[in-house]
C-alpha cells in the first residue's frame, strides 16, 4: 500500500511541544533534519507522516532519546515485547548523513523480548545515511501486519509490499532479491533474519549482511510485526548550516587520524585489544572463570591481519575504516568476505569465553550470525554458559542431543549456532538466553549465568575496570560496555576529562566516590552519543578521534544550534532518565541492579588470579550513583524533580495516572 500524501498530518501531543502546521513547517529552513517521521500502522497497512518542529529535535536530538519518546507514548505498561502493542522505532539524528566521520548510525528502540526491560541497540554501515537521504528522520512501527511485508522508502515516498517470498531466507539472499526486485544495486536494506522469524530472543537487525543492531533482541521485535525488511534509497540530503566549517572539521579529523589514539582501531579493528586485555588479566575466559586465555594470540587482531584479513571496510563517509573483512576458503570452517569479520566482542565470546582458539571457526560463526541475524555477544556467552554446565556435569549429552558441548570444541559451537537460529534440538533452549535456559534446567546452573537483567555480559571485565561493574549493574537495558568511558581513560586523558567536569583522575581498580562521578558523567556523554547517533570510536571523552567539545561543535555546524558541552550532556542525561523511567513503569528498578554471582568469586590465573569484586563496595557505589543521578535511593527510579528539570514532566505525569 502506497503512502497517500493527503494523509500527511500533524500529530497532537499532550506535553508542552506544539507543532506548526505542515505548510508553515515546509516554509522553515531546516538544517540536519527533514522534519518528517514516518509512522507505519501495520495492522491496517496504513502510513502517515508526522512533522515535528525544531524544538522537538533539539530536545530529543534523535537516536535513542527520540525512540524512547515514542516507546513511552505508544507502548502501554506490561505489553508483550513480541505482541502488536510494542512500538519499534528506527531513529536517526540531526548528524546522520552529514559529510564527516562517525555519523552513519541508527538506533532501534522497543521493549526487549530478551530482558523484559527497555531495548536499545545501535548499528552503523551505510543504511543509516541512505535512510536519511530517502527523506525521513525516523520510522515508528506500530502493530502487526496481517501477512509478511517489507517497507520500501525512496525520496520521501513509502510503500508496504508483500514479503512472503522473503520469509525463511538468509540476509544475503534477501538483500539480493530486493535489489533485483527494486532495480537498484545501491539500495540499502535493514532486515530481521531467520533467527528473528523463529523468535530467538537475542535476534539482531542486520544491514549489508554484516552490520548489526545486535543487542536486546530488536530483530525478534521486527519479525513479530510481520515486517521482514526496510529498503531505502534517496537523494534528499538535508542542508548543513555551516558547510565550510564542517568541511574544515572533517579535514582536521582525516589529517589527525594517523597520529591519534583511534588509529589502531582502524588498522586492527576492535580486535586490536585482544592482546592487551589478556595481558592485564581482563580477557574473560571459560565463562568468566579466568581473565587470561592461553590461546589469546591465535584469536588476536594481529593474527587476523597476518592470516585471514582481506581488507578494511568502512561506514558512510568515515575515515577510520575499522570494519574487518575476512576470507577463509579452506578447511572445515570457511568465511565469505561478504559477511565482514569478527570484532573484539565476537572473538572474545566465541573464542575465550568458549575456550576456543580456532580463528577460522570464529570467523565462520560470525558469518552465521550475520546470515541468520543473531547478536554475537549473547549467542557466544550463552553457549559458553552451556559449556560450563556441561563441564560441571549439570547437563549431559542426553540434554544436548549427543553434542559434546565442552570448552574448546569448535565443531560443537558451530552446531549450536545453527540450532539456535532454527530453534532446533538443544538450540531451542539456548535461543531464550542463558537466564531462561538456567531457569528451565535448574540443577545449580543458575550459579553459572553471567548476565545483568537477562542480558549476557560483554567481554570487558570490571575486575580490572572497576566502574564498569557499577555501570553494568545500573544500566537500564543490561550490561553494556559502550554506556560509559572505561576506567583507564580518566588518568590517560585529563584534559578531555576536564571538558565534562572531571578533574580528579583515579586509578582503574579504584572504586570511590570520585570514580562513581566519573562513571555517571561519562555515561551522560555516551548516552548523548547514542542519541545524536555518532560512533563512539570517533566521538567521545577520551581516546576517540574527536573530543566532546568537537562533538558539540559538529552539532552546531550542522544544525546552527548554539550547542555546548553542557547541553550535550543534558541530552544524554535526559535519554538515561527516559530509559530508566520506562523500566520503572515495568516494575524494574534497584532490585534488578545486580551483578551475577560469578563476579564475586575469585578468578584463576594471570594478573587477576584470586581477584573478585566486593558486594559491599558495589552497594556503596550504587548508593552514591543514585544520589548523584537524582534517583530515589530505595527504588532506583528517577524522581519527579529530576524528570521535571529535564523537561520530562509528562513522563512523571504518566506514572500518576
Amino acid at each position: 500500500m502506497e503512502l497517500d500524501k493527503k494523509k500527511e498530518k500533524e500529530y497532537e501531543y499532550e506535553d508542552e511541544y506544539e507543532y506548526d502546521n505542515i505548510l508553515k513547517g515546509k516554509a522553515m529552513t531546516r538544517y540536519g533534519y527533514h522534519g518528517r517521521i514516518l509512522h507505519a500502522h501495520l495492522n491496517d497497512l496504513r502510513l502517515e507522516i508526522e512533522t515535528p518542529d525544531e524544538s522537538f529535535y533539539r530536545t530529543y536530538g534523535g537516536g535513542s532519546a527520540l525512540g524512547l519518546y515514542y516507546l513511552l507514548r505508544h507502548t502501554p505498561a506490561n505489553a508483550d515485547p513480541l505482541g502488536p502493542q510494542n512500538t519499534l522505532t528506527l531513529a536517526l539524528s540531526v548528524l546522520t548523513g552529514a559529510p564527516i566521520s562517525g555519523q552513519s548510525r541508527m538506533t532501534a528502540v522497543a521493549k526487549s523480548p530478551q530482558t523484559g526491560a527497555v531495548g536499545d541497540s545501535q548499528g552503523g554501515g551505510f543504511f543509516p545515511a541512505e535512510m536519511k537521504f530517502a527523506g525521513f528522520d525516523a520510522i515508528v512501527l506500530h502493530g502487526r501486519a496481517p501477512h509478511p511485508v517489507y517497507l520500501w522508502i525512496t525520496n520521501g515516498q513509502a510503500e508496504l509490499r508483500p514479503a512472503e517470498h522473503l520469509w525463511g531466507k538468509t540476509t544475503d539472499v534477501v538483500e539480493d532479491i530486493l535489489k533485483d526486485e527494486l532495480g537498484d544495486s545501491k539500495i540499502e536494506v535493514l532486515q530481521t533474519g531467520i533467527a528473528g522469524e523463529n523468535g530467538v530472543r537475542y535476534a539482531a537487525l542486520i544491514s549489508m549482511a554484516n552490520r548489526a543492531n545486535g543487542r536486546t533482541g530488536m530483530g525478534a521485535v521486527m519479525a513479530s510485526k510481520n515486517l521482514k525488511a526496510v529498503a531505502v534509497r534517496g537523494k534528499d540530503r538535508p542542508k548543513v548550516f555551516d558547510s565550510k566549517g564542517l568541511n574544515a572539521l572533517a579535514k582536521w579529523g582525516a589529517k589527525e587520524f594517523p597520529e591519534s589514539d583511534a588509529y589502531g582501531t582502524g588498522v586492527l579493528g576492535t580486535a586490536e585489544i585482544v592482546l592487551s586485555q589478556n595481558a592485564v588479566g581482563g580477557l574473560a575466559t571459560r565463562n568468566w572463570a579466568s581473565g587470561v586465555f592461553e590461546g589469546h594470540e591465535a584469536i588476536s587482531g594481529h593474527r587476523m591481519q597476518e592470516t585471514i584479513l582481506k581488507e578494511r571496510d568502512t561506514c558512510y563517509a568515515c575515515t577510520v575504516r575499522c570494519k574487518r573483512v575476512v576470507e577463509v576458503t579452506e578447511g572445515p570452517f570457511t568465511a565469505d568476505p561478504r559477511f565482514g569479520g569478527p570484532e573484539y566482542e565476537t572473538l572474545a565470546t566465541f573464542g575465550a569465553y568458549c575456550g576456543i582458539d580456532d580463528l577460522a571457526a570464529i570467523a565462520h560463526v560470525n558469518q552465521l550470525c550475520g546470515q541468520y541475524g543473531i547478536d554475537t555477544i549473547s549467542c557466544g556467552a550463552t553457549i559458553a554458559w552451556a559449556m560450563d554446565c556441561f563441564e560441571q556435569g549439570l547437563i549431559t549429552t542426553e540434554d544436548t542431543g549427543g553434542v559434546e558441548l565442552r570448552f574448546g570444541n569448535a565443531a560443537a559451537m558451530v552446531q549450536m549456532v545453527e540450532q539456535i537460529a532454527r530453534r532446533e534440538g538443544f538450540g531451542d533452549l539456548l535461543a531464550d538466553g542463558s537466564d531462561r535456559a538456567a531457569e528451565r534446567i535448574g540443577r545449580g546452573s543458575e550459579e553459572l549465568v553471567v548476565s545483568v537483567k537477562k542480558l549476557e555480559m560483554p567481554a570487558h571485565m570490571p575486575h580490572v575496570k572497576r566502574s564498569l561493574g557499577l555501570i553494568y549493574a545500573v544500566n537500564p537495558f543490561g550490561a553494556d560496555h559502550q554506556s560509559s568511558e572505561h576506567d583507564p581513560g580518566y588518568r590517560a586523558y585529563p584534559e578531555r576529562m576536564a571538558q565534562i567536569g572531571l578533574t580528579n583522575p583515579q586509578r582503574p581498580k579504584e572504586m570511590n566516590e570520585a570514580k562513581v562521578e566519573f562513571a555517571l558523567r561519562s555515561q551522560y556523554v555516551y548516552s548523548a552519543t547514542d542519541t545524536y547517533n555518532v560512533c563512539q570510536f570517533v566521538f567521545g571523552p577520551a581516546w576517540q578521534l574527536y573530543d566532546t567539545a568537537q562533538m558539540a561543535e559538529a552539532i552546531r555546524l550542522i544544525t546552527g544550534w548554539d550547542v555546548t558541552v553542557e547541553e550535550l550532556m543534558q541530552v544524554g542525561q535526559r535519554r538515561l532518565n527516559m530509559l530508566r523511567a520506562f523500566n520503572a513503569r515495568e516494575g524494574i528498578g534497584r532490585e534488578q541492579d545486580t551483578l551475577p554471582k560469578k563476579m564475586y568469586k575469585a578468578l584463576s590465573g594471570g594478573r587477576t588470579g584470586g581477584l573478585a569484586l566486593s558486594r559491599d563496595e558495589m552497594e556503596t557505589a550504587k548508593e552514591q550513583y543514585y544520589a548523584m543521578a537524582g534517583w530515589d535511593a530505595e527504588t532506583g527510579n528517577p524522581t519527579r524533580a529530576t524528570l521535571t528539570s529535564l523537561g520530562l514532566e509528562w513522563v512523571a505525569d504518566a506514572f500518576e495516572r
